[in-house]
């Protein structure tokens, strides 16, 4: 049934739980993406949104295509989708009656490329996105993003890290109009140096079943490719919040200590995402080809993919 209404946005079931299991209600999502949205929209801004949203008894979905029934107000940007392989009619939310809207549709993840829709040629950002292997705690991950943290200085780079919301960390380097290919092939020179670094904590292995119990240096982040925005947050029990962190307090912090029904208080309207933000860099020659000699991940791991199974089917006969 209706119920409150905000920006002429009217929303219902605002005291239902968000999904099965969430242990938070819709209106904890709603009060949540209005708290911080002063924090949150310059990160959407001028890009094509992908959402995650869920619904009682049914599992999260992703939904790049903005529904039919969108009010016109919403912006709406076609455009190709390299991995659907098709054009796609994207959201661009830049205001808070956008965002509030998407609140009402339960669009809990809000995640954006690297590229702006007025230059997608270049991207803003390199990212490093820490993925810490099954059944290991935190204290893995927090160790492999100090470890890119150093590996960026020896390359004269800074950046700032923040919760994935998730298990992860995300460590961000923001770039002055960096090619998209360029800085793709830095993300993955950034993250073999960082391996051969450390080799007992950190590796590149795409493939789950080869990265022997380490933290996933995931340099696949570029161009089109999305990454959740900061102080979205994730379709997980409680609504953990990627949430931006000091690097002196990475070793002090867990996800699960920011939620959608703390993390705007924590805030007290600032924004550490801004505030830790350093000035926009320009990659360094010898990185940037370095990384062209290094075999894009999905890909490498597609090719080995074929000749296992190439090699399993010979040895069968």
């Amino acid at each position: 049934m209706a119920g409150e209404e905000r920006e002429g946005v009217a929303f219902s079931h605002l005291d239902d739980e968000l999904f099965d299991g969430a242990g938070v209600t819709k209106r904890d999502l709603v009060d949540h993406l209005d708290a911080v949205s002063v924090q949150l929209l310059p990160g959407l801004a001028d890009r094509p949104l992908s959402v995650v949203r869920v619904r009682p008894g049914s599992e999260p979905f992703m939904q790049k295509n903005l529904p039919k029934y969108a009010p016109g107000w919403l912006r709406r940007e076609t455009t190709w989708s390299e991995a659907s392989k098709r054009e796609v009619a994207y959201a661009v939310v830049e205001d808070r009656r956008g965002l509030l809207w998407f609140a009402n549709q339960r669009a809990v993840e809000l995640h954006v490329p690297l590229v702006r829709l007025a230059d997608p040629e270049h991207v803003d950002f390199l990212v490093m996105d820490l993925d810490p292997p099954e059944g290991s705690g935190f204290a893995a991950v927090v160790a492999a993003a100090h470890l890119v943290r150093a590996t960026l200085a020896e390359a004269g780079l800074t950046g700032v890290v923040k919760t994935s919301g998730a298990k992860g960390l995300h460590v961000f380097v923001p770039l002055d109009r960096a090619p998209v290919w360029d800085a793709a092939a830095a993300s993955r020179a950034l993250a073999a140096r960082a391996e051969r670094a450390d080799p007992a904590l950190a590796t590149t292995a795409y493939v789950k079943d080869e990265r022997e119990g380490k933290v996933f240096l995931d340099s696949t982040r570029s161009g089109g490719a999305t990454v959740v925005a900061a102080y979205s947050p994730r379709a997980r029990p409680g609504l953990p919040v990627s949430f931006p962190v000091a690097w002196d307090d990475l070793d002090d912090v867990a996800p699960a200590d920011f939620t959608v029904r703390n993390a705007a208080g924590l805030l007290d309207g600032r924004d550490p995402w801004r505030d830790l933000m350093p000035e926009s860099q320009r990659l360094p020659d010898d990185l940037v080809a370095e990384g062209y000699e290094i075999p894009v991940a999905r890909v490498a791991a597609m090719h080995a993919g074929k000749r296992r199974r190439r090699a399993e089917r010979e040895a069968g006969s």
